[in-house]
């Protein structure tokens, strides 16, 4: 998919893999597009009124973040443990100043945090701990870990740990199923949200969040909050962000690898995406997918998994949302 170049744009991503026809409720389906249509339109919003591509991102992925149906922020997949440890990034294409933060448990919008992380702090990346002090320090908003909690991610993780032999963790304390929970459809061990966007002034920005991988050990970090690998933006080239099996970006450097070929190699923004995605990514073993708005305004997707849900809409060009791969 590409589309011509526009003053402004925006596409934003909800997660890409086993996403396929007949995989989905109608119910499931309805409530996946409504959502990916309500968080485009909020970032479209933001630019049609003139607003810069940083704000837009956020905005977007502000409301991802609080629908449990995402593997982000409220409704993220469970460590085996039993926490929800998240992770967000954010890049400027107009400056290459880039915020990013991993291991959250504490903070109600991870996008928000790795956005702090630029305008509050000389470092990049924050974790842990310290991350979600940080975000305390900045004056976001905090949130109980049971904010985070969702009942279908928990019995995913239920199933995880007994295919891997290791015991169930105690439930969470004040664990509540949100609203929307029901409706969740596990897309497989991984899912991620992000958004692009190139605001009317030409610059671009990325943003990613994630909960993660179910049932992961060690303090597992993935692609999202790795600049270059799962999110990366510049306004001589394009802004990227990524959803997949996160080792595979992160050894690829996928977001970066197709600004690169777009930059450097003139490839056109759509080209890259698909080289990257649908002959790299693939003969590495990794599946996945990205989103991705060039300088020009031209937007593009690609993914090598049965679905990805996504949404795009610019200046000029009507709000699209598709699940599935026979989709445009």
């Amino acid at each position: 998919m590409a589309c011509d170049g526009s003053r402004w744009a925006l596409v934003a991503h909800g997660g890409a893999g086993a996403i396929a026809r007949g995989d989905l409720t109608a119910g499931q389906e309805a409530a996946y597009r409504e959502a990916m249509a309500t968080a485009a339109r909020a970032g479209g919003a933001v630019l049609s009124s003139g607003g810069p591509s940083m704000d837009a991102v956020e905005a977007t992925i502000r409301i991802l973040e609080d629908d449990p149906l995402f593997n982000a922020g409220r409704g993220a997949a469970f460590t085996a443990e039993g926490r929800n440890e998240l992770d967000a990034a954010i890049m400027d294409g107009a400056t290459l100043a880039a915020g990013a933060v991993a291991g959250l448990t504490t903070t109600r919008h991870p996008i928000a945090a790795a956005r702090a992380v630029i305008e509050g702090s000389p470092h990049v990346l924050l974790s842990g701990a310290g991350a979600d002090a940080f975000a305390r320090s900045r004056g976001l908003e905090p949130a109980d870990p049971a904010w985070f909690f969702t009942e279908r991610r928990w019995r995913s993780l239920e199933r995880a740990l007994e295919r891997l032999g290791l015991p169930a963790p105690p439930r969470p304390a004040g664990a509540r199923d949100a609203g929307l929970g029901a409706l969740v459809h596990e897309e497989g061990k991984y899912g991620t949200v992000g958004v692009v966007a190139r605001d009317a002034a030409g610059h671009v920005a990325a943003g990613t969040s994630t909960g993660g991988t179910n049932a992961k050990r060690w303090g597992r970090v993935g692609d999202s909050p790795l600049i270059g690998a799962g999110t990366y933006a510049a306004d001589t080239a394009a802004a990227v962000s990524c959803t997949g099996a996160g080792e595979y970006f992160i050894r690829l450097g996928v977001a970066h690898r197709i600004c690169a070929l777009v930059e450097y190699a003139g490839l056109s923004l759509q080209a890259a995406a698909d080289r990257v995605v649908q002959d790299e990514l693939t003969a590495l073993g990794g599946a996945g997918g990205v989103v991705a708005v060039g300088a020009d305004g031209r937007m593009a997707w690609s993914f090598n998994t049965s679905g990805m849900y996504r949404a795009r809409i610019a200046d000029g060009v009507p709000l699209t949302v598709g699940i599935y791969k026979d989709e445009d």
